[in-house]
């Protein structure tokens, strides 16, 4: 497209006046977007849905959590044990947060699309094989993770997709900690690591 336009040769031209020049400037802005439109410029996003992918969600809310189990004793100089030492398991939210239990049922050949949480999810496999696409990894390479096996996804912006590349249906079960009032799932757009 080669458009001509009349410039002036001098400030007080009358063959170019302020109207020409905002709609100059509109068809500037216009066809910019419509080129951004069409190619799929990184500022133009689009989420990724999901497809054969169901929830169903319980939630909690807590003011804070704090929980700790199992203290290791310590031995003092002539051997004998006092209490005190390392917890075996620490668990401190200082912040209200919501708390999701999860169960999420995948058909074969079906997907969570590329998605973020805010907060850390603890997902447990119970049947089939999830297979996990990260959206930072530039060689698409996926874990997998049979039954009984599970896995964390960190949140906080990290993206990334569950597939059911298997033959029988997939069903994990999922624990979050998400802020108050923060939405539990952001979807979004394709990072282009992946041809899906």
């Amino acid at each position: 497209m080669n458009t001509q336009l009349p410039v002036p040769t001098s400030a007080l031209s009358s063959t170019w006046n302020r109207s020409n020049w905002i709609a100059a400037g509109r068809r500037a802005s216009f066809a910019a977007l419509s080129l951004a439109v069409v190619l799929n410029w990184p500022g133009v996003v689009s989420a990724t849905p999901a497809n054969g992918f169901a929830s169903d969600v319980a939630k909690a809310t807590f003011d804070s959590l704090r929980i700790i189990y199992g203290q290791d004793q310590k031995n003092d100089f002539f051997g004998v044990p006092q209490p005190g030492g390392d917890p075996k398991i620490r668990l401190i939210v200082k912040d209200p947060a919501d708390y999701y239990s999860v169960t999420n049922t995948v058909i074969p050949g079906g997907y969570s699309g590329w998605h973020t949480h805010p907060g850390p999810s603890v997902v447990i496999v119970k049947i089939g094989v999830a297979t996990v696409y990260d959206g930072d990894d530039p060689t698409c390479t996926p874990a997998t993770y049979p039954a009984g096996t599970g896995f964390v996804d960190p949140g906080d912006g990290h993206v990334h997709m569950v597939r059911n590349e298997g033959a029988d249906t997939l069903v994990t079960q999922a624990f979050q900690i998400i802020p108050a009032g923060e939405a539990r799932r952001i979807d979004a757009p394709s990072p282009g690591t992946c041809p899906f």
